[in-house]
């Protein structure tokens, strides 16, 4: 049965028709780009050696050649500057969104110091008033529901250092920080009413919080640390899906809870100044107005 040329057949035939006519022009065929003013010197040479009709085919060869690597140099610059143009709009996307995280950043700081200075201002007309009451906040502020509400609403740094730098009890600046990071760690309710977090969201947030895996014990202590502090805002339930599946122990919260943990309402009042010993000591510490 006769075998029927195929396209690679096609193709080392044209190498070799090509290498042939090389070599009875004594052209040296290299791999990469063709220098077309030697090829058109050659052809000058060669005028008086071959016929016109070949004279002119190498002619126009030449000149396709040239063409060619005019187009290719031609894509080669588009190429270039695309990836120039690419490279500057990523470049310019991080910038943009550096400029936005740091302009978040100084609303922030902003929005402190501005609350602040009310909260001062209105600290210095309470006791100017020489108001009766040493619980009574400034009008506007909310007395706190338990020790977990007090402490997330002051300043975090000065809940650190009298917790962690001064007092040695991580665990309870620990159940502090956790608590305030509800929205990437708790379940919402479906019904939007509240929040709970279980022991497996528990070590979750403490391993984002550690940066490390906790151990099982810390997990213990802060999750009782956590419904200590909490008082009656902090409540420890049970969940079973089904009669063949275990109970889930849960520390729920509401919502209006939840939200006021993230207040800052307490940022600049000075609260912990001079209360800091009741906080060691392990007793609740109300939210009074030190004269």
């Amino acid at each position: 049965m006769p075998r029927h040329p195929t396209a690679d057949d096609e193709a080392t035939d044209s190498i070799a028709t090509d290498q042939a006519l090389a070599d009875a022009l004594g052209i040296d065929l290299e791999q990469g780009s063709t220098d077309t003013d030697e090829l058109q010197s050659l052809i000058s040479d060669l005028d008086d050696e071959v016929s016109p009709p070949v004279s002119s085919v190498l002619e126009l060869l030449v000149g396709t050649i040239d063409s060619l690597q005019e187009r290719v140099t031609e894509l080669e610059d588009d190429l270039e500057q695309t990836h120039d143009v690419a490279t500057t709009a990523v470049g310019d996307a991080a910038t943009n969104e550096q400029r936005l995280e740091d302009l978040e950043a100084q609303q922030e700081a902003t929005h402190d110091v501005a609350k602040s200075a009310i909260a001062k201002a209105q600290q210095l007309d309470a006791e100017t008033d020489h108001q009766e009451d040493a619980e009574q906040l400034p009008d506007g502020i909310e007395p706190s529901s338990s020790p977990l509400d007090f402490f997330a609403n002051c300043r975090q740094s000065k809940v650190k250092t009298m917790f962690v730098e001064r007092a040695n009890r991580q665990n309870t600046y620990r159940a502090i920080s956790i608590a305030k990071r509800w929205p990437e760690f708790a379940t919402t309710r479906t019904d939007g009413s509240g929040v709970f977090m279980t022991k497996a969201d528990l070590q979750t947030a403490l391993t984002a919080e550690l940066g490390k895996e906790p151990h099982r014990q810390t997990i213990k202590r802060v999750w009782e640390t956590l419904e200590e502090i909490g008082g009656d805002d902090v409540v420890e339930k049970t969940r079973q899906v089904g009669r063949d599946q275990t109970k889930t122990e849960l520390l729920a919260m509401d919502m209006a809870t939840a939200e006021g943990l993230l207040e800052k309402r307490y940022i600049g009042l000075d609260l912990l100044e001079h209360s800091d010993y009741k906080a060691t000591t392990g007793g609740v510490t109300p939210v009074v107005v030190e004269s």
